[in-house]
């Protein structure tokens, strides 16, 4: 039997689910098994999950066909623990290297580790009983009223390892906060409790953790079946608990308070000093919200409401008037124009929903490009803001400014615009120059107003719920502005070459590298005359500068600079074969399945500045090149290399079909589902 017994109930939270195996997994420590209780988990989990278990004989799986809550999870973990101590971990958690070993070590009947909390930003600081926690392990195990820590760190089961023999009897509760009818009574009928003040866990708080089920309310029963255990332990227990009543009274929401509040003053009695121990006792809950306010307004004192002045007078104005049911924003790339993901949702939508108004934002020089027909609004302009004040759907390919006010009711759609190999988001913490540029606080309350958001596979949609850790639904649909793509035909090809200008039998290469950030202009690896001179007269190379840069400007017989036309897709559609680094045209562009090379001969320093999920250089579509001469090399062959860009469709085009804008659309406006989700999920690197 095993040492050491780590149960994980798992509802969702599929995104942390391979950090979380691998910090247990990996550490330099065998004597442990790892039980994991699927509690009816949606999406790529189960199969994630299973993925474990069969790399790894200390792994097993239980999946549950119905949810049945986390507490309930964790009491079929305890049920099936072989460990002589028992550690119950969250699957958004991490276990810091070392930790394993520094648990087993203990004697102690229970044993209380320090641990640090990570928030949604990736900034850590100490858990709360760090100085305590040391004062109480120089003093060595001993009984709780010793440590009045020790009392305070009560609430969680996830800091806690357990002697399993002492979790005899114990059950965790239904609903919320099930942790303390096991946490408590294991901690009063201990009679070795230690503490480790050395950091054995990472607590995660990111922002779409799954929220735990049941009521804040339930705290109540949970607290009222610890008393009536603690007999004359009770008032151990009274001062620990009040103290998290208090803490969790500013996280219910408001017009649940005064319910809490009363409910609070049915448990606390006389036996807890202070005046506000006094005013929870007797009820006065008016009393009591008046002095927090006194509190409040003391240290706010000249600030000002600095978010009322950044906003227009004539926006909150018009928040004040009702959304208009039938309203949709549409917007791409920080108001450039018509294009992307929302486009496709957009056209999609006028057909599906014939009452919407479909308004795009714009700024003033992609109003001059507007189709006719398309309604639209310059932003900055008194228009624009009576539009993004009533409007009920909001769909973006990037995040909408920060004046925008998100509304009750109203919906929103992050589309994104590329299954990402760069880092995204919150993982770009540690890069040397994206890092430092952007103001991750300000990124995550954009995010926090993301209703759904749109992935085109499985791969994407770990990424982004791991990058962008706020609460939303992914919307696994494949990518709507590649619809176009996947139901192109030799007749839609012909139209689009046409367009072009492009004359028949000609080669047609479109170069389209990525950008740079620690770049300031557009700098082609490729000397692109030279290259055209050696491709042949036959061919034409097509050069689409990323939109953070202008274009070279080249407009020749040979080389052609399509940086500043409006449609990618009519771009891939024309031509034959892709030269791209590493930008997300790849993924895009595999959809046709057509010759694609990847020219990277700055790989080492493109992959050190920004980081990337998974090495390309391994697994990539086509050739890998680093000269002018190696990529003449791979067009010439023709196309050789079919099993790799198999393989990579395979991962990151299955759910290409054509339906992934109509997948969207009756999602958002007519809350239907359709499964679309890929075969198998691919873990981000």
């Amino acid at each position: 039997m095993p040492l050491l017994s780590l149960v994980l109930a798992v509802h969702g939270e599929q995104a942390y689910i391979a950090d979380c195996a691998s910090s247990i997994l990996g550490q330099d420590f065998d004597d442990l098994e790892l039980i994991v209780i699927d509690d009816a988990s949606p999406g790529h989990a189960p199969a994630l999950l299973d993925e474990l278990a069969a790399g790894d004989p200390r792994v097993t799986v239980q999946h549950l066909e119905e949810r049945v809550g986390r507490g309930e999870a964790r009491n079929l973990g305890l049920a099936a623990a072989q460990g002589e101590l028992v550690w119950f971990v969250n699957a958004t958690d991490r276990l810091p290297a070392g930790s394993l070993a520094r648990v087993a070590e203990t004697e102690a009947d229970l044993l209380v580790v320090h641990h640090v909390v990570v928030d949604s930003l990736r900034r850590s600081r100490p858990g709360p009983f760090k100085k305590q926690l040391g004062k109480a392990a120089r003093k060595g195990p001993g009984p709780l009223s010793s440590h009045r820590a020790l009392a305070d760190a009560a609430p969680g089961a996830w800091n806690k390892v357990f002697r399993r023999e002492l979790l005899e009897g114990l059950r965790f509760g239904s609903g919320a906060h099930s942790e303390l009818t096991v946490t408590w009574p294991a901690l009063l009928r201990a009679e070795r409790i230690a503490a480790l003040p050395a950091v054995s866990y990472e607590r995660r708080t990111p922002g779409n953790a799954t929220p735990e089920d049941g009521s804040p309310l339930d705290v109540f029963g949970q607290y009222a079946a610890v008393l009536e255990q603690a007999g004359e332990q009770r008032g151990l227990v009274s001062g620990a608990m009040l103290r998290h009543l208090l803490k969790l009274l500013d996280k219910v929401p408001e017009g649940d308070r005064r319910e809490f509040f009363h409910r609070m003053s049915e448990l606390v009695d006389g036996s807890v000093p202070g005046r506000t121990a006094r005013l929870v006792e007797h009820d006065r809950y008016l009393l009591f919200q008046g002095l927090k306010r006194y509190r409040r307004l003391r240290a706010r004192s000249g600030s000002g409401d600095k978010e009322k002045k950044r906003l227009e007078r004539h926006y909150e104005s018009q928040l004040k008037r009702p959304i208009d049911p039938d309203l949709a924003v549409f917007a791409a790339y920080w108001y450039r124009g018509y294009s992307c993901n929302p486009r496709a949702i957009y056209e999609e939508a006028r057909e599906l929903v014939p009452a919407m108004r479909g308004v795009w934002v714009v700024n003033a020089e992609g109003a001059a490009a507007m189709p006719d027909g398309v309604e639209h609004v310059v932003s900055g302009t008194p228009e624009y803001y009576e539009t993004i004040a009533r409007a009920r759907y909001f769909v973006n390919n990037v995040n909408f400014p920060n004046h925008l006010v998100k509304r009750e009711g109203t919906v929103h759609v992050m589309t994104h615009h590329g299954t990402p190999l760069k880092k995204m988001g919150m993982d770009q913490r540690d890069a040397p120059v994206s890092g430092a540029r952007i103001d991750f606080a300000a990124l995550l309350r954009r995010c926090a107003r993301w209703d759904y958001s749109v992935s085109a596979n499985a791969f994407s949609t770990l990424a982004w719920e791991r990058a962008y850790p706020v609460p939303f639904e992914s919307l696994e649909t494949g990518y709507p502005r590649n619809d176009r793509l996947a139901k192109a035909t030799d007749a839609s090809v012909r139209e689009a070459r046409e367009q072009l200008g492009i004359e028949g039998g000609r080669t047609v290469v479109l170069y389209a590298p990525t950008h740079r950030e620690y770049e300031s202009a557009f700098n082609p690896t490729l000397d692109l005359e030279a290259l055209a001179d050696s491709l042949g007269p036959d061919s034409l190379l097509l050069s689409r500068a990323h939109y953070f840069y202008g274009g070279p400007g080249t407009q020749s017989d040979k080389v052609r600079d399509v940086s500043a036309h409006p449609s990618p897709e009519q771009l891939m559609l024309a031509a034959d074969v892709l030269i791209t680094d590493y930008s997300s045209i790849m993924f895009d562009y595999a959809v046709l399945d057509r010759p694609i090379v990847i020219h990277a001969p700055d790989w080492d320093v493109y992959r050190t500045l920004r980081g990337t999920y998974f090495d390309l250089m391994e697994q990539a579509p086509g050739p890998v090149t680093r000269s002018e001469a190696e990529v003449v090399a791979a067009i010439q062959a023709g196309d050789p290399a079919r099993e790799a860009r198999a393989a990579f469709r395979a991962r990151f085009c299955s759910l290409e079909d054509g339906r992934a804008a109509e997948r969207v659309v009756r999602r958002v406006w007519f809350g239907e589902r359709e499964s679309a989700a890929s075969p198998e999920p691919a873990v981000v690197g």
